[in-house]
């Protein structure tokens, strides 16, 4: 059964170090998708996510994101994950593997994800969440953009660590 990615009760965030001194947070606004759940079990994910979506709360370092020197939006406008294996680990939890497009360059990454059990909601629609999380390293696909400070620490860290969390939904299915 295919459930589609709700993007008004889904976040996708991200957090960097600054300076090495803090950690700066943001978030992609606009992202849609699907799951694919076959007896109840998670077998699948694709989702595509508007790169020129990205919000830090700070506009100019946005445009930065944006540039050539990072996402390159105007080139590359879109961000795509397919899964290409899901491995069961214990009730809800699953290890999810797949492909992560962003800038033309897809590399593999691997994840951790959390699922809840359904809900129908009072419109009859059946409802789920999933949290996933991980961390990748901006520079296995290309986004080495970065300035060394003088007493040594990155301006802007390698690692992203990421948290997102779903909610889909499908319509209910009626026995005939």
């Amino acid at each position: 059964m295919q459930w589609t990615i709700d993007p008004s009760h889904t976040s996708l965030e991200f957090a960097v170090r600054h300076m090495g001194l803090s950690t700066v947070r943001g978030r992609f606004r606009k992202l849609s998708g699907a799951v694919q759940v076959e007896d109840g079990t998670l077998r699948a994910i694709e989702a595509t996510i508007d790169a020129a979506s990205i919000d830090t709360a700070e506009a100019q370092r946005d445009d930065h994101l944006r540039s050539p020197d990072f996402l390159h939006v105007a080139k590359y406008p879109v961000i795509t994950f397919r899964s290409t294996t899901v491995e069961a680990r214990g009730r809800g939890r699953y290890l999810v593997t797949g492909e992560l497009t962003l800038r033309g360059e897809a590399r593999t990454v691997t994840f951790d994800v959390e699922t809840t059990e359904p809900v129908t909601n009072p419109w009859g629609n059946r409802r789920a969440g999933a949290t996933a999380s991980g961390t990748l390293n901006r520079k296995d696909w290309g986004l080495t953009w970065n300035k060394v400070l003088e007493f040594g620490a990155l301006l802007v860290g390698e690692e992203i660590h990421f948290t997102l969390n779903v909610e889909a939904t499908t319509p209910l299915q009626v026995a005939a």
